[in-house]
């Protein structure tokens, strides 16, 4: 016959499994984390002006993702451009690619119009803002 565990054997186990729960709980919350997709302290506009390179860069009808600038420019018609924040308005997560013209939260799965910055998909439930934007010498500059 097998004794039961003695009473300090029994605190210990009782011990580990705590922190193993709370590692495991530790990864899950990290895994939400939006550390390595956030704008970090930035504004979610800028604050200057920013050159963001050649307009030709931004198909007509179509959109470009300035990820490390955090801003979503598109192209409606030949030399009209409209610029969004490229930052998450529900957790602050820049979002990460545009698809079918909607723009990607990796965190959370909101998506956004690239052309209107309105909300397609939550959890995000307020707009992206607007940047002003525009084409200078064949160049475009935002904020």
């Amino acid at each position: 016959m097998s004794a039961s565990p003695s009473p300090a054997r029994r605190t210990v186990l009782r011990g580990a499994a705590a922190l193993a729960g709370a590692a495991g709980a530790g990864a899950a919350l990290a895994a939400c984390s939006t550390a390595t997709n956030s704008g970090g302290n930035t504004p979610a506009t800028p604050t200057a002006p920013v050159e963001l390179g050649a307009a030709a860069d931004v198909p007509v009808g179509g959109a470009k993702l300035y990820r490390e600038r955090k801003l979503i420019v598109s192209c409606p018609a030949e030399g009209e451009y409209k610029a969004f924040s490229a930052q998450c308005t529900h957790a602050g997560c820049v979002l990460d690619k545009i698809v079918e013209g909607a723009g990607n939260c990796p965190c959370h799965g909101s998506r956004f119009d690239v052309a209107t910055g309105k909300v397609l998909r939550g959890p995000a439930t307020d707009p992206l803002p607007a940047v002003p934007v525009k084409a200078e010498n064949g160049r475009l500059v935002a904020g």
